[in-house]
């Protein structure tokens, strides 16, 4: 499933924070490396996963490659988190009443 992997690409901070670097612009790799205390391949290995859960895509021009977010990559995430806020509040509710009749 699709958000499985975009779960699994957000699920490390220095990933989600290339992620939110690129909410910006459109950067290169080199770019992106200026903001971490890590190496151009750890960064390219970052950019990797997130293409791979469809949140970034990549433009080359001539030997630089840029990111920028995909705008529909976080579709599959939002749908599936629709699902479940449909059932949060009868869950709440339940849990409320069963609260309640703890307390008489």
């Amino acid at each position: 499933m699709l958000e499985t992997e975009i779960f699994k690409a957000l699920a490390d901070p220095t990933r989600r924070a290339v992620f939110e670097r690129l909410t910006g612009a459109e950067m290169s790799v080199g770019e992106l490396k200026a903001g971490f205390a890590i190496s151009q391949p750890a960064v390219s290995q970052h950019l990797a996963s997130l293409k791979r859960a469809g949140l970034v895509v990549e433009r080359r021009d001539g030997r630089n490659t840029y990111y920028r977010l995909e705008p529909d990559g976080m579709r599959p995430l939002l749908a599936w988190m629709e699902r479940y806020r449909l059932f949060w509040p009868e869950r709440v509710e339940k849990l409320r009443d069963v609260l309640k009749d703890m307390d008489q």
